[in-house]
Order: structure tokens, then sequence, then C-alpha cells
């Protein structure tokens, strides 16, 4: 069964001057791969704006799967999020200057969403084809966590029988070269999408596997 996943990426924010999660989706549109279309478009770094694009991008593309991709800069790993949490808690402002504290994303919302993507299998594939992954217990409390909140509570009040879900991926070696951070190829967080998004086409259901963590 042909099967179309979106894949979203934001714009550049906090001074950097690209997205690795956008570079990387761009690269991704229009392929095909056993029966499975995938299509990427980019969002922006605002809070509310990321989610009401996304809706829009829902009723445009129609898509069975929704994977939203963030920067994560510091983190070692490709990370599919488990959990996304009913809070903004900015560090810094977003792209238009909003910086909300401690205010839940939706006033009647539940605490939090689990990702409906087969995380554990996705971060099996990837480790096979020799790319860094593991699961996240965090997506923050920035723009990417609002947005995978946002995502799972459209889908949830709409009833769409779509999945969804949001990975994080780190920086890329351009983005690292005055400051001290672990990075990731381009090519190897391309990869790493793609076997991500066709194994979330392949496989509703995940694998039981260890994917948690002491701290």
């Amino acid at each position: 069964m042909e099967q179309k996943v979106l894949l979203t990426g934001f714009e550049p924010f906090g001074g950097e001057k690209l997205n690795p999660s956008w570079e990387a989706v761009k690269q991704l549109h229009g392929e095909v791969i056993d029966g499975v279309t995938l299509v990427a478009e980019q969002i922006p770094t605002v809070f509310g704006k990321s989610v009401e694009v996304i809706e829009k991008l829902i009723q445009q593309y129609n898509p069975d799967i929704v994977i939203c991709v963030g920067q994560a800069g510091g983190r070692l790993h490709i990370t599919p999020e488990r959990v996304a949490i009913n809070i903004n808690d900015a560090r810094i402002p977003d792209n238009k200057g909003n910086q909300p504290i401690d205010e839940p994303i939706a006033d009647k919302g539940p605490v939090a969403y689990w990702s409906t993507l087969p995380i554990k299998r996705m971060v099996k594939n990837m480790q096979e084809s020799n790319i860094p992954a593991s699961v996240s217990h965090t997506a923050g409390t920035f723009v990417c966590n609002h947005t995978f909140y946002g995502l799972m509570d459209y889908i949830t009040r709409t009833s769409l029988s779509i999945r969804g879900g949001f990975i994080h991926i780190p920086f890329i070696p351009e983005q690292t070269i005055n400051k001290e951070a672990p990075s990731l190829s381009l090519e190897s967080i391309v990869e790493g999408i793609k076997i991500a998004a066709v194994t979330s086409a392949k496989y509703k259901s995940d694998i039981h596997t260890v994917g948690g963590t002491t701290h």
C-alpha cells in the first residue's frame, strides 16, 4: 500500500545561518522509496505559527504520517522523541521575539502526548546502517516541543487517522567551526531521516527493546 510521509524542517534560529533540519529534509522532497512518497516543507521557528503552518500542510498533502525534524545542538545522535509535554518555557526568543515562560500550549490539553511512530524500530534501523541514533525522552520546551505537541493535539482533536512524531538532529560540521560541540554530516542526517520515514510507513508497531536512560 502506498503511503505519504510529510517531513518538516525549521528555518534558522538563535543566530545560526542555517538549520540542518531544513537542509536535510529538503533533499528528500519528492523521493519515492518502496511505495513511500516523501514530501518536505519548511516551517517557521515561531510559537503558534509553526503549528498553524503544519495544519495547513496536512490539509494540503493529506499525508499518512507527519515527522517534524528539528535541530538540537549539542546532541551526539539522531534522536526520535518519545513524548511532547504541554508547556512553553523559552530560554531564548523565537524568530518573532516571542518568549513564553511557563505557559501551557493547550489550556485544556493533556499533560503530554506520546509519539505514534515506531521510535525504537527507527533507531535500530538507523544504527544498522551505521548512523548514530538513540531514543530521546525530552523534546525540550522551545518551538520544537511546541510543534510536536501541537501536531499531536491537532491529530487528536480532528480524529485524523494519521500518525505523527518528532526527530531531533545534531549540528552539521559547518555549524561547529567556532564552537565546541558534536556534529554529524548532513549526508548521514539525510540518510537517517530517510530510514526513519520509511520505517514509520512500513511499521505501525514498535519493537520491545531497551531504549531508556538512567538520567
